[in-house]
This record gives structure tokens, C-alpha cells and sequence, in this order.
């Protein structure tokens, strides 16, 4: 990993917790996978209770416009959010490990 996008993850993970607190008091949970200052590409991942949550979708879609309003290098934002609602070893649990689980219908926010 490079040095500008270490440094781009780690500005829009700062940024995910201080803009998106609501995440964390839902028991959800939130990880920067991949932010590529050159191709402006950012992709988040939720996970905890935001795997089968009603409105994660409005949660992602919040997420993209916000990362490109406030980041005028990021041009692509994908929100990634597991379709299954179990948590555990064996799920994303915040999108820190686990085998990702995502759902066959297009949530329109991927």
C-alpha cells in the first residue's frame, strides 16, 4: 500500500467515525477496504448489525454522496453491506474477518 492511499484511508476512516456515529450506537460497524487516491476509487464495508439492517441501503447511499462531497479526489464509493443477519466468527463482524456473506439482489447501492 502506498503512502497517499494509506493516508486516504486513513482521512476517510476518521472521517466514517466522526460523520457516521450513528453506525457504531446501532451496533453496527464500518472498515475503509480499499481507497486508491489515483483512480479515486473508495470501497467501505459495514458489517455488525448493519448485515440485514431496512435501511442500511440509505446508510450506504448517505455514505457514497458524503465521500465524494467531502473528498475531492474520491470519484467512486462503493458500499458494501453482508445480506446475512448473524453475527460471529464466521460473518464479517465489522467488516474485519470472517467469510463476507452478500445477498443475490441488487440493494441499488453497489
Amino acid at each position: 500500500m502506498s503512502d497517499s492511499e494509506d493516508s486516504l484511508r486513513r482521512r476517510v476512516e476518521t472521517w466514517m467515525a466522526g460523520q457516521m456515529p450513528i453506525i457504531q450506537m446501532h451496533g453496527g460497524e464500518s472498515v475503509v477496504r480499499k481507497a486508491d487516491p489515483d483512480t479515486g476509487e473508495v470501497v467501505v464495508e459495514l458489517g455488525g448489525a448493519c448485515a440485514g439492517c431496512g435501511i442500511s441501503n440509505i446508510t450506504a447511499d448517505n455514505i457514497t454522496a458524503d465521500l465524494m462531497m467531502e473528498f475531492e479526489e474520491i470519484t467512486d464509493v462503493r458500499v458494501k453491506v453482508p445480506s446475512s443477519g448473524d453475527h460471529g466468527s464466521s460473518t464479517v463482524e465489522g467488516g474485519r474477518g470472517g467469510e463476507l456473506q452478500y445477498g443475490t439482489d441488487d440493494p441499488g447501492h453497489f
